[in-house]
């Protein structure tokens, strides 16, 4: 019940930013507990999405985002009559700024789900960060409670390295 409740948020999410930004949506995915399916019933639904030409600054991408988050709304609440207290966590990139790398698409070479993914963009991006880190050795490691990388384990004092 509770990945269903969840896939009908993610379902209704891919429409909606299909509906909203078009042309412009390059890939939807979702990571976090969510994509792992490891989700409790008030898990955010982490979501990376990439879009053509977005406003500058964070603030001006939430704004324009609430009109995708206006379009789930009856989702939501559907779901939130199941028990399913859920909130959409977006994080909202161009593609030039998925190519300069963040640490975020270090966890997301391991546990993203992809919902869209117009010509394969970032399939293609987490697959040549994916062989990088296998090159440097990197590995993540649970520790406590939150995953930790460790990109380079024979890493020397002084050795530069990139991602």
């Amino acid at each position: 019940m509770l990945q269903d409740a969840f896939q009908s948020v993610i379902d209704a999410l891919h429409a909606a930013c299909l509906a909203h930004y078009g042309e412009r949506l390059v890939s939807l995915a979702v990571f976090g507990s969510v994509a792992r399916g490891t989700q409790r019933f008030d898990s955010d639904l982490d979501c990376l999405v990439v879009a053509r030409d977005l406003p500058s600054g964070r603030m001006r991408r939430v704004e324009e985002f609430e009109a995708v988050e206006s379009r789930l709304a009856r989702c939501l609440a559907a779901v939130a009559d199941r028990g399913v207290t859920t909130r959409i966590s977006p994080i909202l990139k161009t593609p030039n700024e998925v190519e300069r790398g963040s640490l975020l698409f270090l966890d997301l070479t391991q546990d993203a789900r992809l919902v869209y993914d117009r010509d394969g963009f970032l399939a293609a991006y987490l697959g040549r960060l994916r062989d990088r880190l296998a090159v440097l050795g990197a590995r993540r490691i649970w520790r406590g409670n939150a995953w930790h990388w460790v990109l380079k384990p024979d890493l020397r004092p002084g050795e530069v390295f990139e991602l």
